[in-house]
């Protein structure tokens, strides 16, 4: 048995260790103030920017259709890579509320259009800068025979994990963080990008796409990208659009969708303009956006050439305005303008620029200088 003066020592030291776990137990963890955790996005680490984007996106789409346009500041029909300039603004005096850009080729100096990544990089800065909307879609290069993205061999199941081009393919992956980590200000904050890689996965023509892999191994590769971008690289300013292609029912849209936990928009790419068909799936793609909590856009779609000089208040906005779920669609992107022959917006002396003043005056359409401050 212990002396009386050990005893009384030893039951001073456990008193003391007991008040001091006690302590511990209610202390609140220190957290960081620059990160904003959240429940709605895929990713609750997303910066307080990129939250703010998607609940302002949300609010705008209530009532507007925010108009974006393929690298407009890049180049346009009949000029390359002047400062400042769009063939949309050239028309309607405005730039489009919405950017989009793309990272195929991304192992390289120029993407699949030709425009330099630093290039990409200050262009994206600038519509920031400005407060346009950013979004990246990812025509990469088949990773099994290295061919471009229409190259539709099979691949996905050979880059999982496990597989032959797993590491290869990480390697890929590698780069495309490092881009979005690149997109800062001077400040260093992260400008928000909404991400839509492997589009138009329920068609045939890439090694995504539905000819080419299963509906596990679309669902494991997106999955697999999101978890490295966000858990491995930490990039958290990224909001992640999915984007099939000229549906026909719900059960079509939710095919080989990986689920709600890794997508923050529905997105859809047509191109087939066939007014009823679109009426239908914007509908639908309206109700599955109301019930998810998300997002919904027409990510992708155009007329090349415009051939209907009407096509921007008779196909387009009627499509939106067509019905109460259609018009939650947030934005409308037209794809590039290459040439007088591959184009999807109007440029100067082009048959449909009267129709596009009409959509641009329209109460519904937003361009850049109509946007509230989308980051706050």
């Amino acid at each position: 048995m212990l002396p009386m003066f050990k005893r009384i020592c030893v039951i001073l030291i456990l008193s003391s260790l007991i008040i001091s776990c006690s302590s511990d137990s209610s202390t609140e963890p220190e957290t960081d103030p620059n990160i904003t955790v959240n429940d709605v996005l895929v990713d609750s680490l997303a910066t307080p920017e990129t939250v703010a984007l998607f609940n302002n996106i949300m609010e705008l789409s209530q009532t507007k259709l925010l108009f974006g346009h393929q690298e407009t500041t890049a180049y346009g029909v009949g000029w390359w890579a002047e400062f400042g300039k769009s063939d949309v603004k050239e028309v309607c005096s405005d730039y489009p509320a919405v950017y989009g850009w793309d990272i195929g080729d991304i192992q390289y100096s120029t993407n699949v259009d030709g425009v330099y990544f630093s290039t990409i990089v200050n262009l994206i800065k600038q519509a920031y800068s400005r407060g346009g909307i950013n979004t990246i879609s990812m025509h990469l290069d088949n990773p099994a025979t290295d061919n471009d993205a229409w190259d539709n061999t099979p691949a996905v199941a050979s880059i999982l994990p496990g597989g032959v081009n797993h590491d290869k393919y990480i390697n890929i992956l590698d780069m495309v963080a490092d881009f979005f980590l690149e997109l800062k200000t001077s400040e260093g904050t992260y400008i928000p990008i909404i991400f839509r890689p492997y589009h138009e996965h329920t068609h045939a023509w890439p090694w995504w796409g539905s000819n080419s892999c299963s509906v596990d191994e679309y669902n494991s590769l997106w999955r697999m990208t999101v978890e490295y971008l966000r858990d491995e690289r930490e990039v958290h300013h990224l909001l992640y659009a999915i984007s099939p292609q000229d549906f026909y029912t719900r059960s079509e849209y939710e095919w080989r969708y990986p689920g709600d936990d890794y997508v923050d928009v529905l997105g859809l790419d047509s191109y087939n303009n066939n007014l009823e068909q679109l009426e239908n799936s914007l509908d639908i793609l309206g109700q599955l956006a109301k019930e998810k909590g998300k997002i919904c856009a027409l990510t992708e779609v155009g007329l090349m050439g415009l051939s209907d000089p009407d096509w921007f208040t008779q196909y387009l906005l009627t499509s939106v305005k067509s019905s109460n779920n259609a018009s939650r669609v947030a934005w409308a992107l037209v794809w590039r303008n290459a040439d007088v022959v591959h184009h999807f917006a109007p440029y100067p002396g082009h048959d449909s620029v009267p129709d596009f003043l009409n959509f641009y005056e329209d109460d519904m359409t937003v361009f850049e200088s109509d946007l509230p401050d989308m980051y706050k």
